[in-house]
């Protein structure tokens, strides 16, 4: 998954129930050029992670990969909060550590492990286009659990799967292997698990705390499962290609450190509305590089439901906004 471990919007969580008060003003959030480049570094960075977990897989087996990913950018991270916060700011309460873990093991293990193995077997655009649909299953979620986020975000839902249907006709004629996608329609539904679980949990309330500690759950996690699937078997890293190890680096350092600061730093200081533009951005990002850089094919069936799945998301982003 090329989004860091939290939730798509931490500092959106609502507050507990108390007196109304008289509300106040809401502060005019402008956009300055600053928001234009940390946006424009959460378009292209998160949306390359894709191609960049396909190279890493070529020659470094997914769960050990992405394990090892996820373990050093939540050190690093872990790191910078004690270091820019003091130590304190990594205190949690026991509560509050289970549920970070808990919402890692489904982002992390579930959500991106399960893309990292799927992109062994299936081209880094599709597996984007599939994860794009993430806020369609967030707002059948939201249902669920009580909500009724309107009939545009239903609209939205039903594009969606639309668009779905059409992305995994490539896997029914044989052109790629339906297991892939299969398992990238499961980890979209983890991620979309844990993204409203962490919403409703006793989280940490610094996010970057947050961050840390369900990098760390879910990056041992997967280094466990790799280890359990046999993954180290055989494993040379000698003969491990040295853009596998790049990309490894790239995702370490920007897809899960500089891109998630960044969004952070966007919810704090720009319109949400602004800052959701990357559910529909990232995946065409991701198809134009697979297609530039690793040859990708853009089939009718991609570019087709690659749109009706853009479209819904959209929509259901333009919804939420206006809500």
């Amino acid at each position: 998954m090329t989004s860091p471990a939290v939730d798509p919007a931490p500092e959106t969580r609502p507050a507990a129930p108390g007196p109304r008060t008289p509300a106040a003003p809401a502060p005019v959030r402008r956009i300055t050029g600053a928001v234009w480049a940390a946006l424009g570094i959460v378009y292209v960075v998160w949306g390359s992670t894709y191609l960049g977990i396909r190279i890493v897989v070529e020659t470094l087996p997914p769960f050990l990969s992405g394990g090892a990913r996820f373990v050093t950018a939540g050190l690093l991270l872990a790191a910078i909060v004690a270091w820019r916060q003091g130590p304190a700011a990594l205190r949690v309460t026991r509560r509050e550590l289970g549920s970070a873990v808990l919402v890692g093991l489904l982002l992390i293990l579930g959500g991106n492990g399960l893309v990292v193995l799927a992109e062994t077997s299936i081209p880094s655009g599709l597996a984007a286009l599939l994860v794009a649909a993430v806020p369609v299953w967030v707002v059948l979620l939201r249902t669920v659990f009580g909500d009724r986020p309107g009939p545009g975000a239903y609209g939205g839902v039903l594009l969606g799967f639309a668009g779905l249907g059409v992305l995994t006709v490539p896997g029914l004629s044989g052109e790629v292997k339906i297991g892939g996608v299969l398992l990238v329609l499961v980890a979209a539904l983890l991620w979309s698990v844990g993204s409203v679980s962490s919403a409703r949990l006793s989280m940490p309330a610094n996010p970057f705390t947050a961050s840390a500690y369900e990098m760390l759950a879910g990056g041992l996690a997967a280094l466990t499962l790799g280890l359990v699937r046999g993954e180290h078997h055989g494993l040379d890293l000698g003969a491990v290609s040295g853009r596998s190890w790049a990309a490894l680096a790239y995702l370490i350092v920007f897809g899960s450190l500089v891109a998630f600061t960044a969004y952070a730093w966007l919810l704090q200081t720009a319109p949400v509305s602004l800052a959701a533009t990357y559910a529909y951005v990232n995946p065409v990002v991701a198809v134009l590089l697979g297609a530039l850089v690793l040859d990708e094919a853009l089939t009718w069936p991609i570019l087709l439901g690659g749109a009706v799945v853009v479209g819904g998301v959209c929509l259901i982003v333009s919804t939420e906004r206006r809500g």
